[in-house]
């Protein structure tokens, strides 16, 4: 199949890779140094848990055309980044879009697509599940047990599963549909606020964030307080044992959590508030609708954005 994937970080270089291996023609869009660094060396990505290095071609884009149809879409990007390409995709001959991470506005982007499309398209949403870091020389370590993506759709069943599918049938790679993926990604959203706050309040050294056994227990009640918000407005909470850990067992959560900084592979993921502080203020309309009390929340939220805005100057 005809496959573009546009963003070439860890997620949609493993992504690509995986695409690859799968058999498909697969392009992969990508700007100024990250797409000569592909064009000379090609894909190179070292799978740090199966100890092992991967090369592979692709063609590589810097735009994409109006006329320049694929099977399928991946954008793959963080959700501060997804605004600038929508007008592009809308305007593009092809049908089937697969939008690739956290999401706190998937309605909105779903109306972007009905009121600005040149052509009627499927927009799904989903996402990957791996880590990792790029490093200088373009080189990608993955930390994946295999891959999955999490996958589902606004308008009940997605209409191009056919498509989906027969992409990945030649890997090992998991498709995990979801019935309500709006909750799922702002139940996803409500599980790594709390945890990159904490690593960002001590600048992403996890060795100090690792010590601060009283942060940690903070994080959880942050967790539990966005979870609430998410159950008063009658949405489903995933994972029901990351909620009723918040719930019951706070404690225990707020040491596992800060044992998992301890972890060497921790290391390797990649650390940005630039998300997070969007993510927060995609969440902040659902609060107002619930209309809850959140001082663990809101307390974090100042912390964490009045030091993002004294770094961006």
């Amino acid at each position: 199949m005809r496959v573009l994937v546009m963003g070439a970080g860890v997620i949609g270089s493993y992504l690509a890779h995986v695409l690859v291996r799968g058999g498909n023609e697969v392009t992969v869009l990508a700007r100024t140094k990250r797409a000569g660094q592909l064009q000379k060396d090609g894909l190179v990505l070292r799978h740090y848990f199966q100890r092992k290095t991967t090369v592979d071609q692709v063609k590589v884009i810097s735009g994409l055309r109006r006329d320049d149809v694929y099977d399928l879409i991946f954008v793959v990007m963080k959700y501060n980044d997804f605004p600038a390409v929508l007008p592009a995709l809308a305007d593009n001959g092809s049908k089937n879009i697969v939008l690739v991470g956290n999401n706190g506005d998937t309605r909105g982007m779903q109306q972007f697509f009905k009121e600005n499309s040149r052509i009627p398209q499927n927009i799904a949403f989903g996402f990957q599940i791996n880590g990792g870091t790029r490093e200088e020389d373009g080189r990608v370590i993955v930390v994946s047990g295999g891959g999955k993506m999490v996958l589902g759709s606004l308008e009940g069943e997605i209409p191009f599963k056919m498509e989906l599918t027969a992409a990945f049938h030649k890997t090992k790679y998991k498709l995990d549909y979801s019935q309500d993926i709006n909750a799922w990604l702002l139940s996803h959203m409500v599980s790594i606020i709390p945890v990159m706050s904490v690593i960002y309040l001590y600048d992403f050294d996890l060795a100090k964030a690792s010590r601060d056994s009283a942060r940690w227990k903070q994080a959880v009640v942050l967790m539990d307080e966005g979870f609430r918000v998410l159950s008063a407005l009658g949405l489903p909470v995933n994972p029901a044992s990351l909620v009723n850990g918040a719930k019951k067992h706070p404690a225990l959560l707020a040491q596992g959590l800060r044992l998992i900084q301890k972890l060497p592979f921790m290391k390797l993921i990649d650390g940005s508030f630039s998300e997070i502080a969007a993510l927060y203020q995609a969440f902040e309309p659902l609060m107002q609708q619930a209309r809850l009390s959140t001082p663990a929340w809101d307390d974090f939220k100042q912390q964490t954005m009045r030091k993002y805005a004294l770094e961006q100057g």
